[in-house]
């Protein structure tokens, strides 16, 4: 590729930026027994103090071996076994992107203890930035307050951000604002130790409890959609996700129902696919639902209500549109 293409290139991907001093880091590591089932790009990260979007581009290149093999970017997901050898080669460091604070910026704090935060985020607030001009984020509304946050967990643009929500939905969100209390809450995550809880609205009336596993797998990237892998294509497919919940009816109104969601998993669109999967499409899915369900509110209607662990405990209480969405019904 000429200079020319490279710099054109450059320019239009907002998320490249200039490479900076190769970076003075160990370039071997030995996969300890607490980062045992860690995904790969989240231990490169860990370890190289990366984005996970960076760790992922190191593996694009060829720059990654386990054990002496080569690791593709298909094999980001991969849980890495205790003692396992990673190897990455020269490379050099990519300046790190920062998130804005936003004084101006409301934010509401449902909670907090050392070393964390838990803030009620409003439907359509994005998480994050996706890129350094970008405002209106929780993070740069935290960051505002807590400027310790910058720079922790992943660093750059998700500094801090334990989990995420999608932008339309409400509620519950956990940053951290020490590095010590990222990794844990991180770890528990992974091993589904977090108690989350959902309210959603649903069209149709639905079972008053039921349970589900199943596979997931990105179907499409821009915009973001899953899709379920039937028994008889998971041989196959690749990059599926077996993801787990729970859910209880709380209420029916009309056609309309009130039901509290726990997932045990936590993967891309998890509850609103598998709600649709399952003949309940959420109201205002403009993603999953048909046409008809869709329209009847301004987004899709998911809440987080509750996230619990250890001494981590917080509620938040659904909106006026969610609540409106319902009497409506």
């Amino acid at each position: 590729m000429c200079v020319g293409s490279v710099l054109r290139r450059a320019m239009e991907d907002r998320t490249y930026r200039v490479m900076a001093e190769p970076a003075d880091v160990p370039r071997r590591f030995r996969v300890e027994m607490g980062e045992a089932g860690r995904r790969l790009d989240l231990f490169l990260a860990e370890r190289l103090k990366l984005s996970r979007a960076q760790a992922r581009r190191l593996l694009a290149r060829g720059a990654v071996r386990v054990d002496g093999g080569r690791a593709s970017e298909s094999r980001k997901g991969v849980g890495l076994a205790a003692g396992t050898e990673v190897e990455v080669a020269p490379f050099r460091r990519p300046r790190e992107a920062r998130a804005s604070a936003e004084a101006d910026a409301p934010l509401v704090v449902l909670a907090d203890g050392p070393g964390w935060l838990a803030i009620d985020k409003r439907a359509g607030e994005p998480v994050h930035p996706l890129h350094e001009d970008e405002g209106g984020t929780v993070l740069g509304a935290a960051l505002a307050r807590h400027p310790e946050i910058q720079g922790g967990g992943e660093g750059g643009l998700r500094s801090g951000v334990v989990h995420r929500l999608d932008v339309e939905t409400s509620g519950v969100l956990l940053l951290a604002t020490a590095e010590d209390s990222w990794h844990r809450l991180r770890q528990a995550f992974a091993e589904h130790r977090i108690d989350k809880r959902y309210r959603a609205l649903v069209a149709g009336p639905i079972e008053p409890r039921g349970s589900i596993s199943l596979g997931l797998v990105v179907a499409r990237h821009r915009p973001a959609r899953v899709r379920v892998v039937p028994e008889s294509e998971r041989a196959r497919a690749r990059g599926v996700r077996d993801v787990e919940m729970s859910w209880r009816l709380l209420e029916t109104r009309g056609a309309v129902s009130l039901v509290e969601v726990r997932p045990v998993t936590g993967f891309l669109h998890q509850i609103r696919a598998v709600m649709a999967h399952l003949g309940h499409p959420l109201l205002g899915d403009r993603t999953y639902a048909p046409p008809g369900i869709a329209r009847v509110a301004a987004r899709h209607m998911l809440h987080a209500s509750q996230i619990r662990f250890e001494e981590v405990s917080a509620e938040s209480a659904e909106p006026a549109d969610f609540l409106s969405a319902f009497e409506a019904a």
